[in-house]
């Protein structure tokens, strides 16, 4: 192939995928890709059939600014194995499945990160009977791990820097990783601090374990879409954004009426599309901003039913409170 060739494709390749968006207006609904179905606070799927989470929220949300319907998603559960390829296929437009960002995804798999939705990192869980309240004191300890996935190559980087002789046991699943701890094959699980929270809730007694303190790695949660089409990219990443913004700015389901009524702040006014509606060169509908207050609710909201204090989670913010309250959450100002 030559030179020429190879460029030839790859511009046909982009100019292929670079209308998501339309494509997504034009069928009328949004296929999202998530979790299996069984991961409380992020994505859960009950006995009706009906999807509530913190990432099938991230799905409305998008939904809500391009279709004007927070409802219109088709929800496709993806295993570990089966996200990232489903991605760059096109069986799904948006990738909001707990995927960490990490070089080697965003350069080699043909997927681009739109944007961290959640700060997380890699921990540890034990039996409380056990009486370890910290990850040094494992020496020895058969650990169940999910194979083919970061929380793998993260234990056995931690283990050797440390001297801590181990054992895996490596599953397919969080929900196999989950039955082989249960069922007494390993002494420890490990996986990203928020999958152990939610797991933990699914556990016949969840006051029997115990989630350890040491974060041992980094792992931004972010959407991801298919590589090649920075318009819907960018659609996608400043939903988050305006989600975001809009509880630094003291916008809610609650109140947003009446801050419509009074704003006169500038960035609460173009958030709400009354100033300015950005937004048209992408392919949102007026006043989407608003839409995915109203409908989903901003970042903090959609945080505390789905994982906070709200939740059967009870998971406090952490990183992931606003970057005025110590946290890391931060986006780019609405002007």
């Amino acid at each position: 192939m030559t030179r020429l060739t190879a460029l030839f494709l790859l511009l046909f390749a982009s100019v292929l995928q670079a209308a998501t968006i339309d494509e997504v207006r034009s069928r009328g609904t949004l296929r999202c890709g998530v979790n299996t179905g069984h991961l409380p606070g992020f994505a859960l799927k009950d006995e009706q059939g009906g999807w509530s989470g913190f990432d099938v929220d991230m799905c409305r949300a998008v939904a809500a600014a391009v279709l004007e319907d927070a409802s219109k998603v088709t929800f496709v559960p993806l295993t570990t194995a089966e996200r990232i390829p489903a991605l760059a296929s096109g069986k799904v437009d948006l990738l909001a499945r707990n995927t960490s960002w990490t070089l080697s995804r965003d350069l080699d798999m043909g997927i681009s990160f739109a944007a961290i939705v959640y700060y997380d990192g890699q921990s540890f869980m034990v039996r409380k009977k056990s009486g370890v309240r910290s990850a040094l004191e494992l020496d020895g300890a058969t650990i169940c791990v999910q194979k083919d996935s970061t929380s793998l190559v993260n234990v056995k980087a931690y283990f050797h820097v440390n001297r801590i002789k181990y054992s895996l046991v490596e599953t397919g699943t969080p929900e196999e990783t989950l039955k082989q701890f249960l069922a007494g094959k390993c002494d420890v699980m490990t996986s990203d601090h928020s999958q152990l929270h939610a797991l933990r809730v699914t556990a016949p007694d969840p006051e029997q374990y115990r989630v350890l303190p040491e974060v041992i790695s980094q792992e931004p949660l972010a959407l991801a879409v298919r590589e090649g089409d920075d318009r819907w990219r960018k659609a996608v990443q400043w939903v988050v954004f305006m989600m975001v913004n809009a509880e630094y700015l003291g916008v809610n389901q609650q109140n947003i009426e009446r801050v419509k009524e009074n704003a006169s702040k500038p960035e609460t006014l173009k958030l709400l599309g009354l100033h300015r509606d950005f937004g048209k060169g992408v392919g949102f509908a007026p006043g989407w901003g608003a839409r995915i207050v109203e409908q989903v609710g901003n970042y903090g909201e959609v945080f505390d039913r789905n994982l906070g204090e709200g939740s059967a989670l009870h998971m406090g913010r952490g990183l992931n409170a606003p970057w005025n309250e110590g946290g890391l959450l931060y986006a780019p100002p609405v002007r």
